[in-house]
């Protein structure tokens, strides 16, 4: 089949058996409905090794924020003159307001950092395979629902914190040619934030993302049964038929699901009794902080401003990453290794050496970037010295690193996409930490934690 068909057919999986059937229709919208679990699943699949039970952590975390999102929508008040007053007043006159704010906070921190997990765990394990590549895709578009979730609350609060934090993160998109100003005043509903952009990201963040993930959800979840559950957890070399026994979901899966739901809600309780959301002064948009940050999960593009000019910073390196992850599930792989963590012994040694190589690179990427290249009088910034020129770099080293890894390694194109993937992903981690806790006054290198 050619990759369109492939595609299609990822989509809809049933669709020649169908053809038979003539309500079949009928009872996959049944099926979807009203299934979510199967009757039995494989044992080997209920080891806490294969899943590490982040998909369930993280639809556990999503119904605690509906929960503590709707009780705070009792006592938010979206407007510029009434939002700060509301959390002051949320915090210290409303029984367990402070709690409730605490929880819901650090519910929406721990939930991207759980689904980051379990994009890695799915990668990682190859997951993403036939009959499960649309999932992939899916869940892609639910690790974006979440992010956008967090960055439209962020704002909400309307103090320092978030107003120039958000202030920030949308000034990014001004350097996107063509529609990036245009795109950045829709958003805000102006020039710079306001009351028709707190009403905005209010809306967005209580009403359009909550209804998404309603969806998302419960499909993503009903994919994973259609594709006849988890993949099977294996050693490199062993037969992928093999399922070994099978056991009822009820009590071995869902009584985990049970125990593994109480003690996220145990751990988050702990930690919003322990540290409280942070709230700085009121909005003030005549008084910037020093430094001025996006929010944490978009530290990585913040840092990455600082070296590529920002067309390439926003628009061309990110399309290429986005069309990369899209393209993973539909690549034609040497071999099957659905299960296998990092694909086979040698793979696990190809991808630690992809993430020592990364953080070693850029870091001194960075350094050289800062210390050196930075203060060189050589003319104003361009789109060639830095943007095209620092882009041709990099894209070089990581051409130049696959082809040899692969030689090196003599490694199938499963090993080696998984090393290049480890190698950009680093990356981004490690641009992100210094983002977050090197950056200091004036956005200087300096430890700023």
């Amino acid at each position: 089949m050619n990759i369109l068909q492939r595609i299609r057919l990822s989509v809809f999986p049933d669709e020649q058996k169908a053809k038979h059937k003539p309500h079949g229709g009928r009872k996959n919208f049944r099926s979807f409905l009203l299934h979510f679990r199967p009757r039995s699943v494989p044992e080997r699949t209920l080891r806490i090794s294969l899943t590490w039970g982040l998909g369930g952590m993280a639809a556990m975390l999503v119904f605690l924020l509906f929960g503590t999102g709707l009780m705070l929508k009792f006592a938010y008040e979206p407007t510029p003159g009434k939002a700060y007053e509301s959390i002051i007043y949320l915090n210290n006159h409303v029984p367990f307001g402070q709690l409730l704010r605490n929880v819901h906070r650090w519910s929406a921190n721990g939930l991207i950092l759980v689904v980051f997990l379990h994009f890695l765990r799915v990668f990682y394990t190859a997951a993403f395979t036939a009959p499960r590549q649309f999932n992939w895709i899916i869940g892609l578009c639910l690790f974006s629902a979440v992010v956008l979730s967090n960055f439209t609350g962020y704002l909400l609060p309307w103090d320092q914190l978030a107003y120039w934090a958000i202030t920030i993160s949308t000034s990014m998109l001004d350097y996107i040619p063509g529609v990036g100003t245009g795109l950045k005043e829709w958003i805000l509903g102006g020039s710079e934030p306001g009351p028709k952009t707190l009403m905005n990201f209010y809306a967005i963040h209580t009403a359009i993302l909550p209804v998404l993930l309603i969806f998302l959800l419960p499909f993503h979840f009903w994919r994973i049964r259609k594709a006849k559950g988890l993949v099977i957890p294996r050693s490199p070399g062993e037969d992928p038929s093999i399922k070994g026994e099978m056991v009822d979901s009820m009590p071995h899966l869902i009584m985990r699901e049970v125990a593994l739901a109480t003690l996220v809600l145990a751990t988050i309780l702990l930690i919003a009794m322990t540290f409280n959301a942070p709230l700085a002064d009121i909005a003030n948009p005549g008084l910037s902080p020093n430094p001025t940050k996006a929010p944490w999960y978009f530290m990585g593009i913040q840092e990455m401003l600082m070296h590529f000019h920002p067309l390439f910073a926003l628009l061309v390196i990110p399309v290429l990453l986005l069309f990369g992850l899209l393209s993973i599930p539909y690549i034609n792989y040497d071999s099957h290794t659905s299960g296998v963590w990092f694909c086979s012994h040698k793979g696990r040694k190809m991808a630690l050496i992809a993430a020592v190589f990364a953080t070693l690179t850029t870091v001194a990427a960075v350094l050289l970037d800062e210390l050196i290249i930075g203060v060189n009088p050589t003319g104003p910034a361009n789109l060639i010295n830095n943007g095209l020129l620092p882009f041709v770099i990099v894209l070089v080293v990581c051409i130049g690193f696959y082809w040899l890894i692969k030689r090196a390694f003599s490694a199938t194109n499963n090993e080696a996409i998984q090393a290049l993937f480890t190698l950009l992903i680093t990356a981004f981690v490690v641009l992100t930490v210094i983002g977050i806790w090197f950056r200091g006054t004036g956005m200087q290198l300096m430890w700023a934690a």
